[in-house]
C-alpha cells in the first residue's frame, strides 16, 4: 500500500486549518477563557472564584461571598479588558458573577 505524500507542513498550521473548516475557533478560544481563568486573574481573585463556563461569550463565575462577588462586579469591565488582551481577542463580552 502506497501512503500518500505530506506537504511538509508544520502540524500547527495543519491544525489551525482544521481549526477553521470545523468552523470552532471560536469555540477553542471561548474554552480557553475558562481554563486559562486563574492564571490571567491571579492568585488573590482565583482563590475565591471559579470560572464554570462561557456561553455566547458572557463567561459564568462562582464566587465564594457576596463581598467579592460584589468587589469583582465594580472591576468587571478591568477583568474583561485583562481576560480579552490574554487570549489576543475579543472572546469574553460580558461576565456574570453568581
Amino acid at each position: 500500500m502506497r501512503r500518500a505524500a505530506t506537504s511538509g507542513r508544520p502540524i500547527g498550521e495543519a491544525l489551525e486549518e482544521l481549526v477553521q473548516k470545523l468552523g470552532i475557533k471560536k469555540k477553542l478560544q471561548e474554552y480557553d477563557a475558562v481554563l486559562r481563568w486563574e492564571e490571567i486573574v491571579g492568585q488573590q481573585i482565583a482563590r475565591v472564584t471559579v470560572a464554570t463556563r462561557i456561553t455566547k461569550g458572557i463567561l459564568f463565575v462562582r464566587v465564594k461571598s457576596s463581598a467579592w462577588r460584589n468587589e469583582l462586579t465594580m472591576r468587571k469591565v478591568e477583568i474583561k479588558e485583562k481576560l480579552n488582551t490574554a487570549l489576543g481577542e475579543d472572546i469574553v463580552t460580558d461576565i456574570k458573577f453568581h
